[in-house]
């Protein structure tokens, strides 16, 4: 009886919208150096709206950029190992691969 309405992407959406707000340069640039650190194209035509392009921007931040996405820095390492030397212990090797586990370990055996 009645047809049913035609999903179409709420970006290309709030692109055709008149009134929509740009986005700002801070918001463009921001939005390029993502795309270039997770490899991913940077959509041109969500330039022309803040709000597509900020939906873009949150889709991009949640994905992962890569599997050492999730490793500890460099100073956190550094910091652990001092610790442990302090306190003559080791490291599990698993707080190596996941920078959540090394900060509780940190906080855990961190001198008081």
């Amino acid at each position: 009886m009645f047809d049913a309405p035609v999903a179409k992407n709420a970006a290309a959406e709030d692109a055709a919208t008149p009134d929509a707000l740009p986005a700002t340069e801070k918001q463009i640039h921001y939005a390029q150096a993502l795309a270039l650190k997770t490899g991913v194209k940077f959509p041109a035509d969500l330039a022309r709206n803040r709000a597509a392009l900020s939906r873009w921007i949150d889709a991009q931040k949640s994905a992962p950029a890569c599997k050492f996405t999730n490793y500890p820095s460099s100073k956190q390492v550094a910091f652990a190992e001092r610790i442990a030397r302090l306190k003559r212990q080791q490291i599990p090797p698993e707080c190596f691969r996941d920078r959540t586990m090394m900060s509780r370990w940190i906080d855990g055996n961190k001198p008081r």
